[in-house]
């Protein structure tokens, strides 16, 4: 096995196993770990506290219980999650962070099932004026002092400062690897692009980062190939289970470039410098996102977004990955396919269901999808 399939394997091994990855680094550190649901929150407290942030993003599991809490037509990313925890598979957490962009993850925070203690905050939606930043500030002042009292130590700024370096590097380190991915889909196949981001979700950053970089070098070091395949754009939430994005290298789809919440979305704004406080700079980041439906954007400058990387990546089409029952992507997506439309440029929009264990839908409209390019 070379090194560059090496370090694809381990970093595949942390995204498939992240109990185990919480059990090791409480081994190593003796600190254990707090739970990030989606979309956005401050990771940054939570590393300045040296516990590991631990994303929660759902799974593949069989509904049996979660539909007594959350109705049938909630995303199948939060059912998932009550599922899981019913089970309770987050009890380990020393503590639970919930943002609440959306109205399912609003009715998620209220009906928190674990034993873990669940912090919930809010993000201003008038995000262009100060005092959405002012407010956020202040919410990020609550988060600061419940943790604080969950793990028992002050979180200095000093820390907060450090854990900031830790994460702008790594979004910028996943920067530069979805630009090499895009160069070498013969070596980095939707699965393994996939799983270098999931990876992310459940390691400490640094190191995650010193193993992204060693990547990026050893694939770096090999010849640029053509690709003889298609390639796309990917937009939406997530692309899961595995067994989607087999589809996506069985019918030689190459993802050269994606707007996908729990991949390029997390790492696309980093924390500026500067003199201001670190929450207060930190509360900057959700002012300055951009392109995500649950962000509001009077300009809907999404699909504009989308396009210009069509054209920087020179992919082939655009793949809207629609999470099923998911209202804020279902109202951009008609103002997207207007655009695309406009603009001549294939699109073609797949459901995602965290729910499925048959994928021969997709299966045939991708195969077909293809042949038609």
């Amino acid at each position: 096995m070379s090194k560059y399939e090496t370090i694809l394997s381990q970093l595949k091994d942390v995204a498939a196993n992240p109990k185990k990855a919480m059990d090791d680094y409480k081994a190593e550190t003796g600190k254990g770990a707090i739970g990030i649901l989606p979309l956005y929150a401050p990771e940054e407290l939570v590393h300045a506290t040296g516990y590991l942030p631990m994303g929660i993003w759902g799974g593949q599991k069989t509904i049996t219980k979660a539909r007594t809490y959350l109705p049938a037509f909630a995303c199948s990313i939060m059912q998932q999650v009550m599922e899981l925890q019913c089970e309770g598979a987050y009890d380990e957490l020393a503590a639970v962070l919930i943002s609440v962009p959306c109205d399912t993850l609003k009715c998620l925070s209220q009906k928190w099932k674990g034993t873990s203690p669940v912090i919930v905050f809010t993000h201003p939606q008038n995000r262009g004026l100060e005092a959405a930043n002012k407010f956020l500030v202040e919410e990020y002042k609550i988060v600061k002092r419940k943790l604080e009292e969950i793990v028992g130590e002050p979180i200095t700024n000093a820390a907060i400062e450090a854990s900031i370096k830790v994460y702008n590097e790594n979004r910028a380190v996943m920067r530069e690897f979805v630009k090499v991915a895009a160069d070498y889909p013969q070596i980095i196949d939707p699965v393994a692009r996939h799983a270098v981001f999931k990876s992310r979700m459940f390691m400490e950053k640094s190191k995650h980062t010193a193993l992204v970089k060693e990547l990026i070098e050893e694939i770096k070091a090999m010849p640029v190939e053509p690709w003889t395949g298609k390639k796309v754009v990917v937009t939406g939430i997530l692309v899961e289970p595995n067994e989607l994005l087999d589809i996506f290298k069985e019918n030689g789809i190459a993802i050269v470039a994606d707007d996908l919440a729990q991949e390029s979305r997390q790492i696309r704004i980093d924390v500026l410098d500067g003199e201001e406080a670190p929450l207060y700079r930190l509360a900057k980041v959700w002012q300055r996102m951009y392109g995500c439906s649950v962000a509001t954007d009077t300009k809907k400058y999404r699909g504009k977004m989308l396009l210009d990387m069509v054209e920087q990546t020179g992919a082939d089409a655009i793949v809207v990955a629609m999470m099923k029952f998911c209202d804020p992507e279902e109202w951009d997506y008609p103002v997207m396919y207007r655009q695309f439309e406009e603009k001549g440029v294939k699109n073609i929009m797949i459901e995602v269901d965290q729910e499925a264990t048959a994928f021969e839908q997709v299966r045939t409209r991708l195969q077909s999808f293809v042949e038609m390019m």
